[in-house]
């Protein structure tokens, strides 16, 4: 025998529950409960561990256009500084390209940490929107099956109710018919 979730996969989606993939199949079970749609666990907790907060944050740091602005006054600073005769870093600024390098590699690989993190986030909120989507579909499938049951049956009361009119004007009729004949 059938159950409702079966009911409602076959003739939402056309296809038996057991043909659904998970995704289709908690949407098929969250319209058929009737329960609200949360949002995706991982999209509201927090569960970075402290470096990857600290990733996150020298991204955000580090992409921003205050960091490009605040490194070319350090850069134009360090040029300034070392212009004099007694400068630690005469000018082809050896130094000063170690250390850009090592900052470049050492930001690169942590914004890219950052970066991933953010796709999979992105991946998982893409997810919850369709199931969101595919739900509102179904659901509006749904109601408008309702409408439709509701709607057959205020017809099949108005036909009945107009027979019935019709029978009683009939008799009526005849009624009437018969009395002109006396």
């Amino acid at each position: 025998m059938p159950t409702a979730v079966d009911d409602l996969s076959e003739r939402l989606l056309g296809k038996p529950y057991q043909a659904l993939t998970p995704i289709q199949k908690s949407v098929v079970d969250l319209v058929a409960s009737e329960a609200p749609t949360g949002p995706h666990p991982a999209l509201k907790a927090d569960d970075r561990t402290f470096w990857e907060r600290l990733a996150d944050r020298v991204a955000a740091v580090g992409g921003s256009w205050g960091f490009i602005f605040g490194f070319f006054v350090v850069l134009v600073g360090w040029i300034l500084l070392n212009l004099s005769k007694h400068s630690i870093d005469p000018y082809p600024y050896i130094f000063l390209n170690l250390l850009l390098s090592m900052l470049a590699a050492i930001q690169a690989p942590v914004i890219m940490m950052s970066q991933n993190r953010a796709a999979m986030k992105d991946r998982l909120a893409a997810e919850h929107d369709y199931v969101v989507n595919l739900r509102s579909e179904l659901e509006l499938m749904h109601l408008h099956d309702k409408l439709d049951a509701v709607r057959e049956h205020q017809l099949e009361s108005l036909i009945k109710g107009q027979s019935e009119t019709l029978e009683l004007l009939r008799r009526q009729v005849a009624t009437l018919a018969e009395r002109m004949k006396e």
